[in-house]
């Protein structure tokens, strides 16, 4: 008899201004990963949802690579399975779908395999897949989270968000590679520049905890990648100008984009949704804007 377990992995968003690959957040927009062990045969692989006809259906498919990268960690061979995936979240857009299949893969592993790995050890073939922290941690165990490094491995800390900032997203109708967005990257950072980074992100941190508008509105500032991708994001300025003359505290890029992510009350994000898709259509772009919420559970498996 088959086995199968269903991964439901949530988008993140990643970065947040001044979080530069350390900070990220769990959004309530979703991708499915059902996995079912199959008695005989070869890997079965079909995928539903948005943009599925552009996901890989062979070998190559990101979370049937990570399902095997657990199996070999654990010295195990893996069994012939049919993964039937359901597609919520947009392709290379800065929400963190690699992240999904990532965690997708080594979640629907770990438990066919009988849940050998604990939490913190499937974290970390996570990060060592994605090659950062910010979008599979949250995407793993939910919420807002600040990843360091400790002399062994990672220090993962929780970041209390106010209930009352809601995550609007502009999610446009063109993509942005992540590899293209960190070609335009410095390889080094004068020291003011850094300063600047690491005072904001301190007050970020304080800003998401109470809410508290001034804060915010200077803590979503960055000078170590928002200046050097916004040209690569057409219509960003006008975007911006539109998000914060409706309300919003602040406007960032999310991950690498080209997705536009703005915070703002509660009461007003509807109104910055609506300001930041017209802002966008003015240049040709078609935007899907949604006010979400953080979702605070990661990884959510049903067996």
């Amino acid at each position: 008899m088959s086995k199968n377990v269903t991964v439901r992995v949530p988008a993140t968003t990643a970065n947040l201004g001044p979080g530069f690959d350390s900070i990220g957040a769990a959004l309530t927009l979703y991708n499915e990963f059902k996995f079912t062990c199959l008695e005989k045969g070869s890997l079965v692989i079909s995928v539903t949802g948005i943009e599925a006809d552009r996901v890989n259906t062979d070998e190559t498919n990101l979370a049937y690579q990570s399902f095997l990268k657990l199996y070999q960690h654990i010295n195990q061979t893996p069994p012939p399975v049919e993964i039937a995936i359901d597609l919520g979240v947009p392709l290379a857009r800065g929400l963190g779908s690699s992240a999904t299949a990532i965690v997708g893969g080594l979640v629907g592993a770990n438990l066919l395999a009988g849940s050998p790995l604990q939490l913190q050890e499937v974290m970390g073939i996570a990060i060592a897949l994605e090659g950062h922290p910010d979008n599979v941690v949250p995407a793993l165990v939910g919420g807002c989270r600040l990843a360091a490094t400790n002399a062994t491995g990672w220090e993962i800390c929780d970041i209390p968000w106010h209930q009352d900032i809601i995550p609007v997203v502009a999610i446009p109708d063109f993509e942005l590679s992540t590899a293209e967005a960190r070609r335009v990257l410095p390889t080094e950072y004068s020291r003011a520049d850094a300063i600047f980074n690491t005072a904001h992100l301190g007050l970020l941190v304080r800003g998401l905890e109470t809410g508290k508008r001034d804060w915010l509105q200077a803590a979503l500032q960055d000078k170590i990648h928002q200046p050097y991708r916004q040209a690569l994001i057409k219509g960003y300025d006008a975007v911006k100008d539109a998000a914060l003359a409706s309300g919003a505290y602040g406007m960032v890029i999310s991950g690498a984009g080209p997705t536009l992510l703005a915070l703002a009350d509660a009461s007003l994000a509807p109104t910055v949704a609506t300001a930041m898709g017209n802002a966008w259509k003015e240049y040709g772009v078609k935007p899907e804007v949604l006010a979400l919420q953080i979702d605070s559970q990661g990884a959510k498996v049903s067996i």
